[in-house]
Parts: structure tokens; sequence; C-alpha cells
């Protein structure tokens, strides 16, 4: 039987994984070897997926995506049901289809959107220590989207790129950068004895959300904790400009937890050397459809 190309759209909590990519050791639970084995399982080839975003320990996705071969007569639109029996309860397929053969991640251009979540708020929240990073002391949001705004654009990232990382640029374009803050409802008997006018009691549910061609390692989250000093006034709103131009890891803020930082969307736009492909409507293949986190 002549071998197909499937691509499949992964979601999954990173909680427990060390990251995407598989390992050398395969003690090691990846994201990635999780997809091979199961894949493996169900059609009883050696499957090899080739994922599109590796994300990092700990990180989560609501649509990153992966290709691989097989000759499997299952029908393309059966795999993601057929595969989830094979997979653990925090990785689920959303989605599969043929691609044609030259549809590849690495031949492509893309546009990627995150979102890290950050709790603001006296005590952590234990339903929301896997998805949000917390945080005791108040953030000025509108400083936050102050800050955010000089980050928008081409700009070489290297004050915002961990250094274990390995790239022949660090120029980088973020095309949407936002900063959105929401009130969380608090038990009336949180509020006992509590001034009405005093905020302390008040949790906020403080969402970065970023979009860009491509990311350096680490990025988003240095971003992330850059802009939480700023919320917290340890830097100013203004500071952006000068720290991008000393391209100096230590002039930015923390690399914020994994935890807060989440893989929402993908948009293929096109081969990279500006070929149409078939597997395209339209020379794009937009996945906001599947962005549904908890909206």
């Amino acid at each position: 039987m002549t071998a197909k190309r499937m691509m499949i759209v992964v979601a999954y909590d990173g909680t427990g994984y060390s990251g995407f990519a598989s390992q050398k050791d395969p003690k090691i639970r990846t994201i990635e070897g999780e997809l091979n084995r199961a894949l493996s399982e169900l059609t009883g080839e050696q499957i090899e997926v080739c994922g599109a975003s590796r994300t990092d320990a700990g990180v989560h996705a609501l649509c990153n995506y992966a290709v691989f071969d097989t000759c499997s007569p299952i029908p393309a639109e059966k795999f993601a049901m057929a595969v989830n029996t094979h997979l653990p309860s925090d990785i689920r397929v959303r989605k599969s289809m043929e691609v044609p053969e030259s549809f590849h991640p690495r031949t492509l251009r893309t546009e990627k959107t995150y979102e890290y979540r950050i709790y603001c708020a006296g005590v952590p929240d234990p339903l929301r220590e896997r998805y949000f990073a917390w945080t005791y002391f108040p953030l000025d949001v509108r400083k936050m989207q102050r800050a955010a705004k000089d980050l928008a654009g081409e700009h070489d990232f290297a004050s915002f790129c961990n250094p274990a990382g390995t790239t022949l640029t660090t120029v980088r374009t973020i095309t949407d950068i936002q900063v959105e803050e929401r009130l969380c409802s608090v038990p009336d008997l949180m509020r006992t004895g509590i001034p009405e006018n005093d905020l302390r009691d008040e949790a906020r549910e403080i969402i970065l959300r970023v979009s860009g061609t491509g990311f350096l390692y680490n990025m988003v989250r240095i971003i992330a904790g850059t802009l939480i000093r700023v919320g917290r006034g340890q830097t100013a709103p203004d500071a952006i400009p000068d720290i991008l131009e000393k391209k100096d890891r230590q002039a930015a803020g923390d690399t914020a937890p994994a935890c807060g930082l989440c893989l929402v969307n993908y948009r293929i736009l096109g081969e990279k050397n500006g070929e149409k492909n078939s597997a395209l409507s339209g020379n794009r293949l937009d996945l906001t459809g599947l962005d549904s986190y908890n909206r």
C-alpha cells in the first residue's frame, strides 16, 4: 500500500513532560515520544512524527501540529479518534487530515500565538496552579500595556533570549502583542472583615498574548518576566527600547515559569520559498477555530 502523509493537530498539558521533542533517553517523557509510541501501536508501523513547534518542558499547547507517513488503511479523518485511545489523558489529537507528500513543517512560513497567564492574588489558587504563574504583588496593567507596545515589530531580541539557545540571528518579528486583565470572582467568605475598597483581596488574571513569525529560546517567558517587573514598578514602562538596544540578557527580566505559557494558535501562511501548497486553503491554514481555552 502506498504511504500517505498525515497532519495531526495536538493539544497537551505539558506539566509532566520534558518538552515536545523526544530525547535520547527513552525514560524521559516527551510529547513527541508519546505520539510516536501511540501511533506505532495503532498502525503496527514504526512511526516518527515531525513536530512544528518544540515547546519547552512544562509548556502547554492547544494546537501544535505534526506530520508523519503511514501505510495504514485508517481513514485520515478517523486517525484523531483512533490514536487518542492509545494516548495518556493529558495529550489529545484534536484533528487529523491527509496532506501532500511535500507538506512539511520545516518548509512553511507560519505565525504562532502564545498566551502567558498570570494569576495575581493574595494566595495561590490550586485550580490554576498548572496553567498560571502566580504572583502576590499587585501589577499595574496599564504600565505593562505601555511597555508591550515597544516590543511589537521587527527587533533584535538578543536581550530576550536564553544564551543556551542556538540560532543564526536573534532578529525576530512580533506581529501583535496584547496585555489583558480579568477580575476573578472572590467568595463572600474571603471578604469578611475586608473594606470594600481594599483591592488586595481582588484576584485577577492577567493575560499576555504574543503573535509572531518566530521566537527565540525562552523569548516569550522572558518578555513575560520583564513585563511583570514593569507591572511591579521595578522597570520603567519606557525602558523597553533601551533593553532591546543593549542586546544583553541581563538587561531584561527573569524567565517566567513555564506553567503559565501555552501555544494557543498556529497560522500556516505558505511555503518559505513563496510557492503555494495544495494542502493549504487559499495558501493559508488557520487553526484559530481550535483556540478555545477557557473563553
